[in-house]
């Protein structure tokens, strides 16, 4: 695979310890690319307030990470659905590289009150989910999308959506709504951006083992217990085809292949990393 030496790449969502973001990042940066780093909170959303918060940095800990591959990495606290916000980041992300050549859209909201049945879900937790994991991709893949068209770069845009924008899920109305629209909104992209020589492509993950499963450690009087996720994180990995949920890894090694030069002829698709439980 082409190096990415030379090329600045933008990733969303980078906060958490053991998530997609911070993989990324680092797969990124191995391969050459400066990077320009966000989250809406410093160590990322947490999904469980009960959970034992640990010494984790946040982004600045995965900004030094990139540093030691001896790339250059600028970190920003962002809104992904506030487009002042955004547009601050780019302006940041221009002013310390002067372009922008990938752009990984990874941030997306936390599992909360969104995870019941329609008829029980409000107005407020379906809004949460459609105004990040949608909105919010719409409005970051604007103002990049610019950037390249105005500086004739021929840049990569990678949404990370998930297995569920292929398959519909009782309970995941909102996020699955998200997510299959976002297939829709990277294919409808890539058409437009096609013509600049930008590809828009997007990956669909498996279950992640990252902070958005913790839920899976909840008893039944809310406190956190480890063994309790872990054991229910080796049981749904045993219903995998590949024997294992999806690891930030995976994920990783495919969007650095999508920003590649090696990718160029590759637009509009939506790629699963699923260890085979979807094959559609």
């Amino acid at each position: 695979m082409t190096g990415l030496q030379g090329k600045v790449a933008m990733v969303t969502g980078c906060g958490g310890e053991r998530g997609l973001g911070r993989g990324i990042a680092r797969r990124l940066a191995a391969a050459g690319a400066d990077l320009v780093l966000t989250d809406i909170v410093p160590t990322g959303t947490p999904v469980l307030a009960t959970k034992p918060i640990g010494r984790w940095g946040g982004l600045s800990a995965v900004a030094a990470e990139a540093m030691v591959e001896g790339v250059r990495a600028i970190s920003a606290l962002v809104d992904i659905r506030s487009a002042p916000q955004i547009d601050g980041v780019v302006a940041q992300a221009l002013a310390a590289f002067g372009r922008i050549d990938i752009l990984v859209n990874n941030a997306a909201s936390p599992p909360g009150a969104d995870r019941v049945p329609v008829v029980d879900l409000s107005e407020e937790a379906w809004d949460a989910v459609l105004d990040t994991n949608l909105k919010g991709t719409f409005l970051v893949s604007r103002a990049v999308a610019r950037v390249m068209l105005h500086g004739k770069i021929r840049g990569r845009i990678v949404n990370i959506a998930s297995d569920r924008a292929k398959v519909g899920t009782a309970n995941l109305a909102a996020y699955c709504a998200s997510k299959f629209g976002l297939v829709g909104f990277t294919q409808s992209l890539a058409m437009e951006l096609a013509p600049a020589g930008i590809t828009v492509n997007a990956v669909c993950p498996g279950g992640v083992d990252s902070e958005r499963l913790d839920y899976l450690g909840r008893r039944e009087d809310g406190s956190y217990d480890e063994e309790v996720r872990a054991a229910e994180i080796q049981r749904r990995g045993t219903l995998n085809p590949l024997g294992r949920l999806t690891r930030p890894e995976d994920v990783a090694e495919v969007v650095a292949f999508l920003a590649s030069d090696g990718a160029e002829y590759l637009t509009g698709q939506a790629i699963n990393v699923a260890g085979g439980s979807v094959m559609h």
